[in-house]
């Protein structure tokens, strides 16, 4: 009998489009709550919360993907996730979270683009879930700020 290969997602909207969040990398999901602004910090980054005692940083997913600015309401969430086993933790505005799914290997099709456009690197691909369509998102990619380490 073969195995075939699964990852789960957790499927969320942003701009009404459907974005996949790799299990893995997520740690909780909260609503969302006061954020307290640093200053200068770039234009997607919201500020910081308090997690039980741990001061997180948080990024609107909108703004880091080029989309609009949108209003925070009841179904608003807070993921946050940890990019990398020794990561600290940050926080993504997304504007509803709906469900758990399980995509085998072979309903993700593997998209390919322009190298030089950075946003690019936000997506590892299309996931096929039903009749839907979803955005796979590269966490790593899109939380590791490759400006701030060079």
């Amino acid at each position: 009998m073969a195995v075939t290969d699964t990852k789960q997602f957790i499927v969320t909207y942003l701009n009404k489009e459907q974005y996949g969040v790799d299990i893995k990398y997520i740690e909780n999901i909260i609503v969302m709550q006061n954020i307290t602004r640093v200053p200068k910090a770039q234009s997607y980054f919201k500020g910081v919360i308090n997690l039980r005692g741990e001061i997180v940083p948080v990024m609107s997913l909108r703004k880091k993907l080029g989309f609009e600015e949108d209003s925070n309401t009841t179904k608003t969430r807070i993921i946050i996730v940890r990019p990398e086993p020794q990561a600290a933790p940050v926080g993504l505005i997304v504007d509803e979270v709906k469900e758990v799914i399980t995509l085998e290997e072979s309903a993700i099709e593997k998209m390919t683009y322009d190298e030089k456009d950075d946003k690019v690197n936000f997506s590892i691909g299309i996931g096929k879930f039903g009749s839907d369509l979803i955005n796979l998102l590269n966490i790593p990619a899109i939380v590791i700020d490759k400006e701030a380490t060079n």
